[in-house]
């Protein structure tokens, strides 16, 4: 009887071991911007879709609000409008065609 619960005791020590998978890195597909962006608007497509990974990755609902660098584009002030047309941009096609693989 001792055997048994011995082996019962290793047994559920071991068994999280056994179930959890492996996690190999996978490589993150990044979708290009669309042609005909500005260098701003190219930049805020790119950060808009980390954001959307990172919103992913942490279950978030999608809200371009909540990243301060929408609210507050870097960069000069003429070119605040374009970088907001490209983070939106990028953040909802990253969350409407997904992180691509590995997150």
């Amino acid at each position: 009887m001792t055997k048994l619960k011995m082996f019962a005791v290793i047994a559920a020590l071991f068994l999280p071991l056994a179930v959890a998978g492996c996690s190999h890195p996978q490589p993150v597909v990044y979708a290009p911007p669309p042609p005909g962006l500005s260098a701003a608007a190219q930049q805020g497509y790119y950060d808009g879709s980390l954001a959307a990974r990172n919103d992913i990755r942490k279950g978030l609902a999608p809200d371009v609000q909540r990243h301060p660098k929408f609210r507050n584009p870097p960069g000069p002030p003429p070119a605040f409008e374009e970088y907001r047309h490209g983070f939106r941009a990028g953040y909802e096609q990253t969350f409407r065609s997904g992180p691509g693989p590995g997150y």
